[in-house]
């Protein structure tokens, strides 16, 4: 859809296996079949995924489309690329086994520690080809669309670790012609998408299916993909979204001719969205919760009598995250999401959803949650970036109010003390040190500017011009511009880095708790490498001194004093065993022992126990707070 609207700012707001034919179709559609009565089912059992199912039924993928799995059982290709923001190098993301789930892991070993990542290419799984890249720039009066933030959030699929797809304002993909298969002039054809039913907003567009073969809005009729919004397009509506919606350009059709106060909406963390449209007289709108349960069908009738849409005019061009002419205003988090040529049984439409039911997706969908976190400062205003998640360099870096979706409000800290969000770091203009200079957003180049450790007190020093972040004379207006000054300890100069930081220590390894992110009391803290994306590598530096990572404290076992005692994570009491004072040598001091944290006879494997040491200035005691 397109939309003539004055864009708002939000409330912040290698080798690819070839696609094989299904041996059986009559053995595939049993296997659907049994998925649809519940059989249990081995994960990603053979023959049982989406396109699997579509194939058995007679409507065949054309287009398959996913970051978390894979999406027919014979696919052991790239679900998609990454690209790292420090040196561009890119690294095809796959799978852990045939029909399987994404491996996590081989994208958190590449953008490990070097500014992240952008997800630049979904492939497409069906064999046509029908990958998607960043769209250009279209009549929407929108730029170039960029690429998500690869590890913006992070659920479970299948017992595993996956990325979803988080599209901010200024995000969004496209496949730009006729995409191969997909259905052109009033040919039938099916959709759906996983998307999150929390994450969402009510501008132009968060979609997923057929659009313009050019980022142009060509005339009703000309689109056919499936939404979910809270934009409720022909009034009146039912409650307050979000609604499943067929995005059929220059309408949002809840269903009938527009307005259906039967569609009550999906507000599930998981949302399977379905749309179908014979192209002719008759289209239908579905849903459910991606966790559990079935379908409801919100319309299943006749298209719009409104000029134009009986019969369709559909282009085949396929568009994710952004409306037909490239509007890119909206927001939300996407999954997985097929295209089918030919007009989908129920009876498909259900085992499908069967199996996305048996994925056992989990997790929050609409807050990231890797190691960002917001910046919180002077009257709780979140440190923020203008022009709603645009992010390009010069952007200035002011206070608004905070808002949970906003991903220029989540900030990384970074093992070397910068800060970033957006792919670009906190930065002083022209790496200045003067009181009173600006900040804005700018690549990641290293420079002193963007160097900022959180102190005790609260504040954030730029050690290169001995200044601390300031908000002018202490306002906390929205768009208050951020500034160096003098630290001072005043108030307007408390700012939180709530994602905390890195400890760094020797060996240049981190401070890591025990068990990747579980944080459980009484677990380990190690030296590991530092990831970061590795969330108990995030360290808050509390006003009363505490160290603190996934809700507890850096602590010290049986709250000991004596040489060689073990620290561990444990619930914070504020005893002295969890008081961390940094010292002018880079030591760590526990000033209820008097003794310093310290790596056993200078140690810098993985996996090495920290403990408390007589301070004595040595390598081994050298633990950084950024």
């Amino acid at each position: 859809m397109s939309s003539p609207r004055a864009i708002p700012r939000f409330p912040q707001v290698p080798a690819r296996a070839p696609w094989r034919c299904v041996a059986s179709a009559l053995s595939a559609f049993v296997l659907a079949f049994g998925v649809v009565l519940g059989f249990p089912a081995a994960s990603q059992a053979a023959g049982s995924l989406p396109c699997d199912i579509y194939a058995a039924a007679g409507t065949p993928c054309v287009a398959a489309h996913s970051v978390t799995r894979a999406l027919l059982s014979s696919y052991n290709g790239p679900l998609y690329q990454v690209t790292r923001v420090s040196d561009g190098a890119t690294s095809d993301i796959g799978l852990l086994a045939q029909g399987g789930y994404a491996n996590a892991g081989a994208q958190d070993a590449f953008c490990a520690n070097s500014g992240g990542c952008r997800i630049t290419k979904i492939y497409d799984q069906s064999g046509r080809h029908n990958d998607l890249t960043p769209g250009p720039a279209g009549t929407a009066g929108t730029g170039a669309d960029r690429g998500a933030d690869a590890s913006e959030i992070s659920v479970s699929a299948g017992g595993h670790k996956v990325y979803g797809l988080w599209v901010s304002p200024g995000v969004g993909y496209r496949y730009t012609g006729v995409a191969s298969g997909v259905a052109v002039n009033g040919r039938p054809e099916g959709a759906y998408m996983v998307a999150s039913g929390t994450h969402v907003g009510s501008a132009c567009c968060f979609d997923y299916g057929n659009a313009e073969s050019t980022p142009a809005d060509t005339g009703n009729g000309h689109m056919d993909a499936v939404s979910i919004a809270t934009t409720c397009y022909f009034a009146p509506c039912t409650g307050t979204g979000p609604w499943i919606e067929a995005d059929l350009e220059n309408g949002m059709f809840q269903g009938d001719n527009g307005s259906n106060t039967a569609n009550l909406g999906n507000k599930s963390t998981f949302v399977t969205a379905v749309l179908k449209n014979d192209g002719q007289t008759r289209y239908a709108l579905k849903g459910g919760n991606s966790q559990s349960g079935g379908l409801t069908t919100w319309w299943d009738g006749a298209l719009p009598t409104r000029g134009g849409y009986q019969p369709m005019h559909q282009e085949g061009g396929i568009i994710l995250g952004i409306g037909g002419d490239n509007s890119n205003w909206n927001r939300g988090t996407f999954f997985e999401g097929v295209m089918v040529s030919g007009y989908p049984t129920d009876a498909a439409e259900n085992a499908v959803q069967a199996n996305i039911t048996s994925v056992g997706y989990s997790g929050e969908t609409d807050v990231p949650n890797g190691p960002q976190g917001t910046v919180t400062g002077p009257g709780g205003k979140c440190m923020d970036v203008a022009a709603d998640d645009s992010g390009t360099n010069g952007g200035a870096v002011q206070l608004w109010d905070c808002q949970t979706y906003a991903e220029d409000q989540h900030w990384t800290h970074n093992p070397d003390g910068s800060l970033s969000t957006l792919g670009r770091c906190l930065d002083i203009e022209n790496n200045g040190t003067a009181a009173g200079a600006k900040l804005e957003l700018w690549d990641c180049n290293g420079v002193g500017g963007q160097k900022w450790v959180q102190q005790a007190d609260g504040s954030l020093l730029n050690p290169q011009s001995g200044r601390c972040l300031d908000s002018p004379n202490g306002a906390t207006a929205n768009g208050t511009r951020l500034q160096i000054w003098d630290c001072n300890g005043a108030t307007a100069q408390k700012f939180s880095v709530n994602g905390g930081g890195p400890v760094t220590g020797p060996g240049g390894k981190c401070v890591d708790v025990a068990a990747d992110d579980t944080g459980t009391d009484g677990a380990a803290v190690q030296l590991w490498d530092c990831q970061s994306y590795a969330v108990d590598q995030h360290w808050t530096h509390g006003s009363d001194n505490s160290l603190s990572t996934l809700g507890r404290c850096l602590d010290i076992v049986g709250n000991g004093t004596a040489n060689g005692t073990k620290v561990e994570l444990w619930d914070c009491n504020g005893v002295g065993g969890q008081k961390w004072v940094q010292q002018a040598d880079g030591s760590l001091l526990n000033p209820q022992s008097g003794r310093c944290l310290d790596s056993p006879s200078g140690a810098t494997a993985n996996g090495t126990r920290l403990q408390i040491w007589d301070c004595n200035g040595a390598t081994a005691q050298k633990f950084s707070l950024s």
